[in-house]
């Protein structure tokens, strides 16, 4: 269930700034330090397919997981980003709804839960990552339009990267600064409110909470003029998909009204199609690892399907055979053996585990062709 995206993983105090940020379908968000991908997963799911979600992750290895888990959740409307900060604030300046910055950190709230946590810190840690947090936000707000929300979170009870933080924020930005409207909070959680100026702040302290050390804090951009931004494309991404190949891709997806189908290279990805314009300027701007669904590609006119679309949730039940596998099978699936050919029909069949399909397999006469990916094989499963 978890190789086909049904759940995610998070520890329980890291769940609480998505719903204090509350992204909206139709918006445009950013979650700039997002790997490895929990809060741009819960961001992409109260988005329901709808707005445009940018995910950007500084450290090439750790963008690495985060598009891994974009994918394996099947989310069709995010762009994954390898970039300094610096550089998407300079391409869109003003261009996001709501930015989330859930800022590297001494990571002092995860000391009772994780070893490696204190074995890394250090005296000199907060001072160190305090410096970079302020960096960071720097550009968050070149990169929030008038109107939008911020949320800053961090796992540590360092005053140096929470509360004073907040006041750097206040003494740079206060006049553009005003409170958000998010001031809702459940008093059985055990959270510590202790606003400062116009940012609502909340303390998440594992002796009172139910979940490890947290801070949160939550403000918004003074409204007005929108700046819009038109970058000019440093290199050329996308290719027009012929008509025919967009109706054979079309096939397979549920939602294909709402899809727009580009080329990129030999393969096809599905965008939104309301997104598929932000897609465009911000892909041919910026170093992209992944972005929307990675379809397949075209042979003899119809469509050989990537892993992707299979985790989709779009994924038309009816375009191919879906057969249901017993446990060892699905387990020897993910593992890329060999499972029996006889349980599927001849061509492309979806494999399906509890209701769930987890990826395709090619039946050729009494052979079956295991195509998941040989990089995302599990072999101690």
């Amino acid at each position: 269930y978890h190789e086909a995206g049904v759940y995610y993983l998070q520890e329980a105090s890291a769940m609480a700034p998505v719903p204090l940020l509350d992204p909206q379908p139709g918006e445009r968000v950013c979650d700039l330090c997002a790997a490895p991908g929990g809060k741009t997963t819960q961001i992409a799911g109260r988005m329901m397919g709808e707005g445009f979600l940018l995910c950007n992750e500084i450290n090439p290895k750790r963008a690495k997981i985060l598009s891994r888990n974009i994918e394996r959740m099947g989310v069709a409307n995010a762009l994954v980003t390898n970039e300094h900060p610096q550089n998407l604030a300079n391409r869109f300046p003003g261009f996001f709804d709501r930015v989330l910055v859930d800022a590297p950190c001494s990571g002092e709230g995860m000391f009772r839960k994780m070893m490696e946590a204190r074995e890394e810190w250090s005296p000199s840690s907060p001072a160190v990552c305090s410096a970079r947090q302020r960096e960071i936000l720097a550009e968050a707000w070149r990169a929030l339009r008038p109107g939008g929300t911020l949320l800053y979170s961090t796992c540590t009870f360092n005053p140096s990267e929470d509360e004073d933080i907040v006041r750097w924020l206040i003494e740079e930005y206060g006049e553009e600064l005003e409170p958000s409207d998010r001031v809702a909070t459940d008093d059985s959680w055990g959270i510590v409110r202790a606003d400062i100026g116009a940012f609502q702040c909340f303390h998440f302290y594992p002796h009172s909470a139910r979940g490890e050390g947290f801070f949160a804090a939550i403000a918004r951009k003074k409204g007005g003029a929108v700046r819009r931004v038109v970058p000019k494309a440093r290199k050329r991404v996308f290719a027009q998909v012929k008509s025919a190949d967009a109706e054979a891709v079309a096939r397979w997806v549920d939602d294909a009204e709402k899809m727009t189908f580009r080329l990129v290279g030999e393969d096809i990805y599905g965008y939104r199609a309301a997104v598929v314009e932000d897609v465009t300027r911000l892909a041919e701007s910026l170093t992209v690892l992944y972005s929307g669904v990675e379809m397949g590609q075209i042979f003899k006119g119809k469509l050989k399907p990537a892993h992707s679309l299979s985790l989709y949730v779009g994924l038309k039940r009816d375009a191919v055979p879906v057969k249901e596998v017993s446990l060892e099978d699905a387990r020897d699936f993910l593992r890329r053996a060999d499972i029996a050919a006889q349980q599927f029909d001849e061509g492309i069949n979806a494999v399906s585990y509890g209701g769930v399909v987890i990826g395709f397999v090619k039946r050729i006469g009494n052979r079956c062709n295991n195509m998941y990916p040989k990089e995302l094989r599990i072999q101690n499963l």
